[in-house]
C-alpha cells in the first residue's frame, strides 16, 4: 500500500500545531496583553474563559450542523475563519474586540481539529488509524512545547499583536496546503444531541466526567496565570519565563507518554489516582517554594508531568465506561475539558482579584485533590469490597488502548 498518506498526516499535524498555538499562547502572554489593553490580570484571564466556553458549547452544534458537509471544504472554511480571527487580534486593540477574536478562534479551531482527526483516520490504512490520530494530537500538544515559549519571546521582542498576525498568515498558507494535498472526504451521519444526553444520564459516566472537570479545572486555575506568577511572585526575568514555559511543554509530552505506560503497566485506576495525587502535591510545593528561582523550574516540570500523565489514562477510563460509544465519549470529554478550562480561568481571576496571585497554586491543588478523591471513590479504593468488583470490571474492559493507539506506550 502506498505511503503517500503519511506526509498528509504530518501536514495536518503541523496545521494542528498552529491551531494549538493560537489557543495556548494567550496564557503565555497574559501579563503583556493585560498591560497593553489596560485591564487587570483577572480580566485578561477571562479571554481564556470565553474561548473555552465558546469551544465547549459552540463546536458541537457547528459540527452537528455541518455533519454532511465535505470534510475538505469544512477544513478550508474553518481555517479561513481562523485566519480572520487572528487578523482581528492584530488589527483591533480593545478588550471587547479581543473577546470577539477569541470566540471566532475557538469556534473555528474546534471545527478544524475535530474534522482533521476524522480526515486523518480516513486517510490512514485501517491498522494505522490510531497512530495517525496520535500524530495529530501530538502536533496540537507540541504547541505547548514550542509555540507558547516562542510566542512569548516574539511578543517580548516585538509586539504580542504580531504573534497573532503571523499565525493568521500561516493559517492562509495552511489553506493552500489543504487545497493541494487533501482529497475530498464525505461527511457522516450526525450524532443526535439526545444520544449524548443519554450518556450523561449514566451515573458512572457523569462521575467520570466530573473527574475531568476538577482535574483540568485545578490545572487551569494555576496555568492561566503562570506567566505573571513567575514574573511577579518568583521574580524571574522574561528569558527565564520563556524557559519555564518550554520546560512545562516538554514535561507535558513526557507525562502523556508516562500515563500511557502506567496504564498498560499498572492499570488505569492506580495510574490515574496516583498521577492526580502527585499533581496536587506538586502544586502545593509550587505554592510553598514560589519565591525560590532554583526550585521553581524543577517543580514546574514535575507538576506538568504529573498533570498530563492523566490525559491518556482518563480517556482510556472513559471509553471503558461506554465501549460502544468511544467517539461520543471522547467528544463529551473534550467539551467538559473546555468547560473546566473556562471555570479554572474564571475562578483563578477571582482569586487574583480578591486574594493574591500566589494563592492560585494551592487552590488549584485543592481542586485536583477533589478529582483524586472522586476517582478513588469511584474505583472502590475507599471500600475493599467495591475495589474487588471494580477490578473484575476492569479486566473485562481491556481492549481500549489499541483502539486509541496507546498499546505501545512503553
Amino acid at each position: 500500500m502506498s505511503t503517500s498518506w503519511k506526509w498528509k498526516i504530518y501536514m495536518l499535524a503541523v496545521v494542528s500545531f498552529l491551531v494549538g498555538t493560537s489557543e495556548y499562547i494567550i496564557a503565555g502572554i497574559l501579563d503583556q496583553v493585560a498591560d497593553d489593553i489596560g485591564v487587570s490580570l483577572a480580566a485578561a484571564g477571562q479571554l481564556i474563559t470565553v474561548y473555552s466556553l465558546a469551544y465547549a458549547f459552540g463546536t458541537p452544534f457547528l459540527l452537528a450542523a455541518a455533519a454532511k458537509a465535505d470534510r475538505k471544504k469544512l477544513m478550508i472554511y474553518s481555517l479561513a475563519i481562523f485566519a480572520a480571527g487572528n487578523f482581528a487580534a492584530l488589527a483591533f486593540t480593545g478588550y471587547g474586540a479581543l473577546i470577539g477574536s477569541r470566540i471566532i478562534l475557538a469556534l473555528s479551531s474546534g471545527v478544524f481539529i475535530v474534522t482533521a482527526l476524522t480526515v486523518a483516520s480516513k486517510l490512514a490504512p485501517s491498522d494505522k488509524q490510531g497512530s495517525a490520530i496520535a500524530t495529530l494530537v501530538m502536533g496540537f500538544s507540541t504547541a505547548l512545547i514550542i509555540g507558547v515559549p516562542l510566542g512569548r519571546l516574539a511578543a517580548s521582542a516585538y509586539d504580542w499583536h504580531l504573534v497573532f498576525g503571523a499565525i493568521g498568515l500561516l493559517g492562509l498558507l495552511a489553506i493552500l496546503l489543504i487545497l493541494y494535498a487533501i482529497p475530498r472526504t464525505e461527511g457522516e451521519r450526525p450524532i443526535p444531541l439526545r444520544d449524548q444526553a443519554r450518556l450523561l444520564a449514566d451515573p458512572k459516566i457523569a462521575v467520570g466526567l466530573l473527574i475531568t472537570f476538577f482535574w483540568i479545572g485545578g490545572y487551569s486555575i494555576t496555568y492561566t496565570y503562570i506567566s505573571p506568577f513567575l514574573l511577579d511572585i518568583t521574580g524571574l526575568n522574561e528569558r527565564w519565563v520563556s524557559i519555564g514555559l518550554f520546560a512545562l511543554g516538554i514535561a507535558s509530552l513526557i507525562g502523556s507518554k508516562l500515563g500511557g505506560f502506567g496504564t498498560d503497566r499498572w492499570g488505569f485506576s492506580r495510574t490515574l489516582v496516583g498521577g492526580m495525587i502527585l499533581h496536587s502535591i506538586f502544586l502545593l510545593l509550587i505554592s510553598l517554594f514560589a519565591h525560590s528561582a532554583a526550585l521553581i523550574l524543577p517543580l514546574l516540570m514535575l507538576w506538568s508531568l504529573s498533570a498530563w500523565s492523566s490525559g491518556p489514562t482518563q480517556q482510556y477510563h472513559l471509553i471503558t465506561l461506554a465501549p460502544g460509544a468511544t467517539s461520543m465519549m471522547l467528544s463529551l470529554n473534550s467539551s467538559v475539558l473546555q468547560l473546566a478550562m473556562a471555570a479554572g480561568a474564571g475562578i483563578g481571576g477571582l482569586i487574583v482579584e480578591r486574594s493574591s496571585l500566589a494563592a492560585t497554586s494551592w487552590i488549584g491543588a485543592g481542586a485536583v485533590a477533589v478529582a483524586a478523591l472522586i476517582a478513588a471513590a469511584s474505583f472502590g479504593f475507599l471500600s475493599p469490597a467495591a475495589s474487588r468488583r471494580k477490578k473484575a470490571a476492569m479486566l473485562a474492559a481491556g481492549a481500549g488502548m489499541k483502539d486509541l493507539g496507546w498499546d505501545d506506550a512503553d
